[in-house]
C-alpha cells in the first residue's frame, strides 16, 4: 500500500457483542460482508466506533486476528487502530497489525497523560510507529475525545524526521481551516482521510479524496453518491445528500450515538449486539421510535 491510497469511504466498523456485553468474534463476517455488499472494501478495526478504548488489550489483539481471518481471500483492507493510553499496549497492537499484513495502522493519543506538545506527539507516535516499522502509519486526530489541542500542522512539521513510515493522518476534527494547512504541509506530501462524516462535502471540496467514518457501516450508498455527485460537479444533488447524512447524525445523537447506530446495524439485518458500557444501548421502546424516525426520515429508501 503507498502513502497516500486511504481514499474513498473506509467504514469504522463495529465491535460485535453478546448481550451479556462479551466480544463475539463469530459477528465480524457479517459486518465484511455487508460492507463488501454496500461497496466498502477498507475497514478501520478497533477505532472510537469499535469501542476499542473500552475493549481489553486480548480483546484488540483477538478482533484483529478475526478480521484478517474474514479478510483472506477478499477485496477488503484493513488498517488497524492500536493507540492505546498505554504506549506499550500499542505498540504490541502494531506490532500484531503488521505479522497480520494490515494495509496500515493508526494510532490516537494518549488521552490521560496527554503530549503537551507537538514534540512529544511525535515522540510518542514515532515509539508506536516503530513497532510497525514496514507498515504505513497514520496518526489519528480526535480532540473531541482525545481532549488533545495540539495543532496538526506542528505535528507534521516534525513527524517526518522521527516518523519514517508516517504515511498521512486520520483528520477527525471539523476544523477546515487547519485541514487546508494539513493538506499543503510538505507540498502536499500527506494522505488526510476525512474523520466527520457531516462535514465530508466541506472536506471534499478543500480536496480531501477519502474519509473514515461509522455512517458508513449503515450508510454507504448514501455517501458514495455524495461523493460521486462532487466529481461530476453536480453540487445541488451532493448537497441533499450531506443533508441527509446530517439529519440521520443528528437523529442518532439525540439518542446516544453508539447505541443507536448499532441498533441501525440490527435493522439492516447486521447483529453487532448492544454498545458496551460506559455507552448505553437502546431499549425496545426505544428501538421503535427509532425505526419509526428513521422510515419517516426516508431512509431505507436512501441505502437501498
Amino acid at each position: 500500500m503507498n502513502a497516500a491510497s486511504l481514499h474513498g469511504l473506509v467504514a469504522a466498523a463495529h465491535t460485535p457483542f453478546l448481550a451479556d456485553g462479551s466480544v463475539r468474534l463469530a459477528g465480524v463476517e457479517a459486518i465484511a460482508a455487508h460492507l463488501l455488499a454496500n461497496g466498502v472494501s477498507t475497514v478501520f478495526v478497533n477505532g472510537s466506533t469499535a469501542e476499542s478504548s473500552s475493549l481489553t488489550l486480548q480483546e484488540r489483539l483477538d478482533l484483529a486476528a478475526r478480521w484478517t481471518e474474514v479478510a483472506k481471500g477478499t477485496p477488503l483492507r484493513l488498517v488497524i487502530h492500536v493507540g492505546a493510553n498505554c504506549v506499550d499496549d500499542a505498540r504490541t497492537l502494531a506490532a500484531q497489525a503488521q505479522q497480520l499484513g494490515a494495509s496500515a495502522v493508526s494510532a490516537v493519543a494518549p488521552s490521560y497523560f496527554k503530549p503537551r506538545d507537538a514534540g512529544l506527539l511525535a515522540d510518542t507516535m514515532a515509539a508506536i510507529a516503530a513497532a510497525a516499522p514496514e507498515t504505513p502509519f497514520y496518526y489519528y486526530d480526535i480532540p473531541a475525545l482525545t481532549g488533545l489541542q495540539v495543532a496538526v500542522e506542528d505535528f507534521l512539521r516534525l513527524a517526518p524526521e522521527r516518523i519514517p513510515n508516517l504515511a498521512g493522518v486520520k483528520f477527525t476534527n471539523p476544523d477546515l481551516m487547519a485541514y487546508q494547512f494539513c493538506l499543503r504541509a510538505n507540498d502536499g506530501r500527506w494522505d488526510l482521510p476525512w474523520g466527520v462524516d457531516e462535514h465530508f462535502l466541506g472536506a471534499l471540496a478543500m480536496g480531501a479524496r477519502g474519509a473514515v467514518g461509522s455512517g458508513f457501516n449503515f450508510a454507504a450508498p448514501l455517501y458514495r453518491r455524495l461523493m460521486e455527485a462532487f466529481a461530476r460537479g453536480d453540487l445541488e444533488t451532493a448537497r441533499t445528500e450531506q443533508f441527509r447524512g446530517v439529519r440521520l447524525i443528528r437523529l442518532l445523537a439525540g439518542l446516544g450515538y453508539l447505541g443507536a447506530a448499532k441498533a441501525v446495524m440490527g435493522l439492516l439485518g447486521v447483529d453487532v449486539g448492544p454498545a458496551r458500557l460506559p455507552n448505553a444501548s437502546l431499549d425496545v421502546a426505544a428501538r421503535r421510535r427509532l425505526q419509526a424516525d428513521l422510515e419517516h426520515l426516508g431512509f431505507f429508501d436512501w441505502v437501498r
